[in-house]
């Protein structure tokens, strides 16, 4: 099973101040995880942070200690809301591995805790080194303790923690290490990436994902491919548009063809569903390549819930819409949002609205109401059916791309902290980055609730039970 921890910049933040207060001693805190499983993934989201007090501890330079009853309440709330609990203690010393002395207190501790708990749910252990970097392992089913596959840290930067490189030494993937640095593609190889809806942006960014070595992406797509949108999405052929063939289905078969390593993860039923929330709760990062409200309000719970960065990918071609000038085009436009989760969000951004979720939840009860936002998604005053926007996808989605690998490897003159979201006008030739806002106060007090029933807490996508 591979297990990954993620949690907020503001999280680690909090953590690194309160374990290195610079008197040169062991501190110590708990962190209380909603978790998600799917297939052999488990993903652990920190939902809150427990600081354990300095002068209730017995604190040296190479161990902590502390009495039972100062964690006993967190074990207790623990147990009534089936969280996982992870201990973390720091190494002033810069001790970059478990000590013989952590290994006795971990054997200790985690059987206690996975009996207090009770629930079938993994738990660990976390050390923190002065620079920031994290290492950890978990206790879950038997005896042994696995390494935490992933650690990983969601903010403005993309901090990822892996447990040990993967030892690829194909020439794909030496071609990598060149051009993002040593360590790069082991990385991203065992990054699960997540994107929904694969015509229009979605198909040219999965193209680029699969090309930089992505170890997994789940790709999510009701549709068939129909002659219509051949125009738009890769690799889609006029044979399997008259075959009816799924958009998932082609692009399984064009990665397999390609021979590279990524694996495809196909979910061929609309973002509102189980199938597709659990798949993508497990993802180390998501991209919304969807032109619904509901759809981008589901992306940014999945967001938030989980702990998982959210690039969000639109774009709109302003045309004009009657008179002598009619069908001429004003712009061609583009946002690019990125969404850390906790902080601000697609509401508070006023991307979206809830009121119009709202009602396109009863528009699409309406066929003729969904068909007609589809012809209408692209433009704005016109309505298309066939619209020739590849270049512009391909622009967009290559935008997204280059701001995901900004973010966990920094190469812009500008801070990531400083880059909330890009606009872009290709009629007046203009890049734009705006700096993120505040914070979202509707959808914070969800951060790393992990999966709960309903998912996301819609209704709508309660499941069936066994």
């Amino acid at each position: 099973m591979n297990v990954t921890l993620s949690m907020t910049v503001d999280q680690h933040e909090m953590l690194r101040h309160h374990l290195f207060p610079g008197d040169g001693l062991e501190a110590a805190a708990l962190l209380l995880c909603g978790g998600s499983c799917h297939g052999d993934r488990y993903r652990l989201s920190v939902r809150d942070v427990v600081l354990l007090d300095h002068d209730k501890c017995k604190r040296l330079d190479d161990r902590i200690s502390w009495p039972t009853d100062l964690i006993i309440p967190h074990l207790d709330h623990a147990e009534e809301l089936g969280l996982s609990v992870v201990k973390v203690h720091c190494h002033p010393g810069n001790f970059p591995q478990f000590s013989e002395v952590d290994d006795a207190g971990d054997r200790e501790l985690l059987p206690v805790v996975r009996s207090w708990v009770g629930a079938d749910i993994p738990h660990g252990s976390i050390v923190m080194q002065p620079c920031g970097r994290l290492f950890g392992r978990c206790l879950w089913q038997g005896d042994e303790m696995w390494s935490l596959d992933m650690i990983s840290v969601a903010g403005p930067d993309i901090r990822l923690f892996p447990a040990t490189a993967h030892n690829r030494n194909s020439p794909f993937a030496r071609s990598q290490d060149q051009a993002f640095g040593d360590g790069t593609t082991a990385t991203l190889a065992r990054l699960r990436a997540g994107i929904v809806g694969i015509s229009g942006t979605g198909s040219p960014l999965l193209e680029q994902l699969i090309r930089l070595g992505f170890g997994e992406i789940v790709i999510i797509d009701p549709d068939t491919v129909e002659e219509r949108n051949l125009n738009r999405i890769l690799n889609s052929s006029v044979r399997d548009a008259r075959a009816g063939r799924l958009k998932v289905d082609v692009a399984e078969a064009a990665a397999i063809t390609s021979e590279l390593p990524t694996r495809i993860i196909k979910i061929p039923t609309t973002l509102m569903s189980p199938a597709a929330i659990n798949a993508l709760s497990v993802c180390d990062v998501i991209f919304g390549c969807v032109d619904t409200h509901t759809g981008r309000f589901a992306m940014n719970l999945v967001s938030t819930y989980h702990i998982i960065p959210y690039f969000d990918i639109g774009v709109m071609l302003d045309a004009v819409g009657d008179g002598n000038a009619a069908g001429r085009i004003r712009d061609i436009l583009g946002t690019i949002h990125y969404i850390v989760p906790g902080r601000s969000s697609l509401i508070s951004r006023d991307v979206i609205s809830l009121r119009t979720v709202a009602q396109e939840g009863l528009a699409n009860s309406d066929p003729e109401a969904e068909a007609q936002q589809v012809r209408d998604k692209y433009f704005r005053g016109l309505s298309v059916s066939r619209p020739a926007v590849i270049s512009i996808n391909m622009f967009a989605a290559a935008l997204a791309v280059n701001d995901f690998l900004a973010r966990i490897h920094s190469y812009r003159h500008m801070p990531n902290s400083d880059v909330g979201s890009i606009e872009f006008s290709l009629g007046q030739l203009r890049l734009t980055a705006d700096e993120e806002q505040e914070d979202c106060a509707l959808l914070c007090p969800w951060l790393g609730h992990g999966r709960i029933s309903p998912l996301l807490g819609l209704p709508e996508l309660s499941e069936a039970r066994s």
